[in-house]
Formats: C-alpha cells, sequence, structure tokens
C-alpha cells in the first residue's frame, strides 16, 4: 500500500525515519505559516486579511505536499515561496500600485504557464540540460544559502551599516541560545542519533523556555476563514504590459527557485543518476506547477518546493512518505498553530546551518583545475547567499558559464548545449529590461 502510494520501500528505508525526516522538514520551514501572515499584513486594509492569509498558507503547503507526495513520490515539501511573497506585496501592490487582486491574478496565469512548460518538458529540458559541474555548484550554492538563512534568522548574523552583516551582541539571548543550538545539533550529527536535527531542534526550544526566548501562547485555535481570499481575481487587466512583466518575474523566479531546490535537494538524497538525471523530475515539476495554481485560487502567493527539504533528507527521507507526512503536520498546525508557532527561529535556525554543511559535500564533483567550469561554479555558489536568492545565483551562472567557454576555444564552446544558449540570452534580456524599466524609460 505504502509502495504503491508513496514510492515507499521497506528494504531500502523504514517508516520511523521517513515520519522523522518529514516532522524535521516540517519543523524547519514552518515559519512560513507565521512570515507569510505577517508580510502581507501590510495589504491588511486592503482587504487581505492576515488570519486568512494563515490559512491560506497551510492548505496550500497541503495541497502541493501531498501532491508531491503521491504524484511525484519525493521528500519535498511546498508552501508559499519566500521572496516571491515579498514582491508580490511591496513591489506589486505597494510598489506598483496594483491591487493584490491583480497580484493573485498574475499568479494564476504563471500557474498556467507552468504546467504548459511541464506537460511539453521544457522545464525537464532545462534541468538536463545544467551541465553536472553546476549541478554539484547549485546544491553547494544552496547548502551556503541555507546555512545564511539559519544564521541570519537565528540572529547570530546581523545587520551592520559599516560591514553590511556582523556576529550578534553576545548580549543577545536568541543569539547565545542559537549557538547553544548549532552545538547541541551539531554534536547529535556527529554522534549519528537517529533524528539528530529533529531532536536538536526540541532541545533548543526547551532551553529557550528558561532563557526568556520561547514563549507558549496556547495550545489550539480554529482555523480562520479564507472567504475574504478566495478565488479573488481581477481580470480586466490582464493584457497590460504591467501584468506581462509581473507573471515574467514570477516565472523566473519561481522556475529556477525550484530547480535549483530540486537539483540541489536530489544530489543530496542521491537521486541523480550518473547521467546527471533525476528520477521523475517532470512529475516533481508538474506537482510545483499546480499546486501554484491551486494556491492562487486559495489567496497564497506563490507555492514553490522548499530548499529545507533537505532537512529531512539529511535525516534518511527518500520517498513520498516523507512527503506525506510534511502535509499531515500543516494540517495540524490549521488547529495548533499556536504550539507550532512557539518554535522559535532561534531553534530551526541552527537545523537549517547543520543541512547546509550536509549539502557542501558535492563541492568535490566541481572540476576546480578547469576553470571554464570552475569560475561559473564559484559564481553560482558565492551569489546564492550573497543575493539572498536562489534564481539570482542559477541565472549568472549559466551566464558567466556560457561566456566563460564561447570564448575559451572551439573545444569548450561544443559543450554549451542550445538550451543552455538559449536561458543565457533570456536571462541578459531580463536583467536588461529591469534595468531598462529601474531608468523609467518604459
Amino acid at each position: 500500500m505504502l509502495k504503491k502510494l508513496f514510492g515507499f520501500d521497506a528494504a531500502v528505508n523504514s517508516v520511523r525515519t521517513e515520519i522523522i525526516a518529514g516532522i524535521t522538514t516540517f519543523l524547519t520551514m514552518a515559519y512560513i505559516l507565521a512570515v507569510n501572515p505577517s508580510i502581507f499584513s501590510a495589504l491588511a486594509d486592503q482587504g487581505m486579511l492576515t488570519n486568512a492569509v494563515f490559512t491560506a498558507t497551510a492548505l496550500a503547503g497541503i495541497i502541493g505536499t501531498l501532491i508531491m507526495a503521491v504524484w511525484a513520490k519525493k521528500p519535498f515539501g511546498l508552501a508559499p515561496g519566500m521572496g516571491l511573497n515579498a514582491f508580490f506585496v511591496f513591489t506589486v501592490c505597494l510598489g506598483m500600485g496594483y491591487s493584490w487582486q491583480f497580484a493573485l491574478t498574475a499568479i494564476l496565469i504563471e500557474g498556467i504557464v507552468f504546467i504548459l512548460l511541464s506537460v511539453f518538458k521544457v522545464r525537464e529540458l532545462i534541468v538536463d540540460s545544467i551541465p553536472n559541474g553546476m549541478k554539484a555548484a547549485i546544491s553547494v550554492g544552496i547548502g551556503l544559502y541555507i546555512a545564511f538563512i539559519g544564521l541570519k534568522s537565528a540572529g547570530i548574523i546581523v545587520a551592520s551599516e559599516s560591514t553590511f552583516v556582523t556576529l550578534f551582541d553576545l548580549t543577545d539571548r536568541a543569539g547565545l541560545l542559537a549557538l547553544i543550538g548549532i552545538f547541541v545539533t551539531g554534536l547529535l550529527v556527529v554522534l549519528n542519533v537517529k533524528g539528530g536535527i529533529l531532536w536538536g531542534i526540541l532541545a533548543t526550544t526547551l532551553l529557550g523556555i528558561p532563557m526568556g526566548v520561547t514563549h507558549f501562547a496556547g495550545v489550539t485555535s480554529a482555523p480562520p476563514s479564507i472567504a475574504p481570499i478566495f478565488f479573488q481575481f481581477q481580470w480586466d487587466q490582464i493584457l497590460t504590459w504591467d501584468m506581462l512583466i509581473v507573471v515574467c518575474t514570477f516565472l523566473f523566479i519561481d522556475m529556477f527557485d525550484t530547480i535549483g531546490t530540486v537539483v540541489g535537494v536530489s544530489m543530496k538524497a542521491g537521486m541523480i543518476d550518473e547521467n546527471g538525471k533525476i528520477d521523475k523530475i517532470g512529475r516533481i515539476l508538474m506537482a510545483d506547477a499546480v499546486a501554484t495554481t491551486a494556491g492562487s485560487c486559495l489567496g497564497a502567493s506563490t507555492t514553490t518546493t522548499y530548499i529545507e527539504s533537505a532537512a529531512g533528507v539529511g535525516e534518511g527521507g527518500r520517498t513520498g512518505l516523507t512527503a506525506f507526512v510534511i502535509a499531515c503536520c500543516f494540517a495540524l498546525a490549521l488547529f495548533f498553530s499556536p504550539l507550532f508557532l512557539a518554535i522559535p527561529s532561534a531553534a530551526t535556525g541552527p537545523a537549517l546551518v547543520i543541512v547546509g554543511v550536509m549539502m557542501c559535500s558535492s563541492i568535490t564533483k566541481v572540476e576546480w583545475n578547469n576553470y571554464s567550469e570552475a569560475i561559473p561554479a564559484f559564481f553560482t555558489m558565492l551569489l546564492m547567499p550573497l543575493c539572498y536568492s536562489i534564481s539570482e545565483g542559477i541565472m549568472i551562472g549559466v551566464i558567466v558559464y556560457v561566456l566563460m567557454n564561447a570564448f575559451s576555444g572551439k573545444a569548450n564552446r561544443s559543450k554549451i548545449s542550445v538550451t543552455m544558449w538559449v536561458l543565457a540570452a533570456l536571462f541578459v534580456l531580463r536583467y536588461a529590461l529591469n534595468g531598462l524599466r529601474a531608468a523609467g524609460l518604459f
């Protein structure tokens, strides 16, 4: 039964391992249930109610992850994505002056385009065209990126006017708790404790109670209604230039965030064969596309595959059973939101740091003595955390790869596939259009 539904094989893994992996992934991505409503609170006076956003966020996570569990049978969690939600609120609505209904319409169109691209295997073609060295670099870059997210969310790395970022003030209790959490979680992993990352999160949460960082505000609550934001679309401007720009921006960011996440986590899980092919990549991308479309109907921003899925993979999750557990946790969170949201970022941040370490193992698969491979890989890895974006790291990496190999001799030019040429051209065009728009030229 489990094999048919989720691709689970008892000869390879155990149900307990998959359950622990699912809970671990959920705990590392549960912050979206608090962060997403907080970001959308800027639109509350326009009718996008914060409580409704909370429910829509959880429901989008349930639907998207269930599709991934049953259709793709892979251990990935989905939910409305960070970065894309900020673009929705602060650029489209508050910056460009459009309604949140306009933005939801753009996401619906983007989701439909994604489905079409998946049906015609365009996204699969893009993934397969990325060289193996770049795939390894993407995995390492995501590791550095999620480690940086963990350090930042935990309060260990803070903003600085003179150096952009710096270490926290040692008097900050949240930062101290996070340092303890990194030590505890790291030690559990070193000692090969089963479920070490999950136990690290729970132990750090409990340690946060006497330190005054963990605060419990109750246990249960009824899920708020999504009626105010359900199926709220605006059709009168779907043929405008701004709609095209918004849809394309959502499309680019979501596509390459998803591709980067799938490639990176799949490499960590050993789901990439010797030819660089990812098992069931078409179904994975289709699940993501359908989740985005369904999420827009619920009133949620773009739903995407989460890099925090690497936490569950690090605990041994390999099949759709892990994703099913994640979906169940989202369902529970609808009714136990005060309890789930009591887990502080100082407890989940250390888990992301340790997972980041785990994901850097593929760095040896980059040909560092071949600079036509090494330089693009380096830019890919470096720019993901510095730009705070998986997609930007991939885009710049592809452009540098094509340019570096195109101008370094005939033998290297032959390594560039047609798809890579097209991608590089599209990325350059995207940056050019963004520059022209910022300059007010159109």
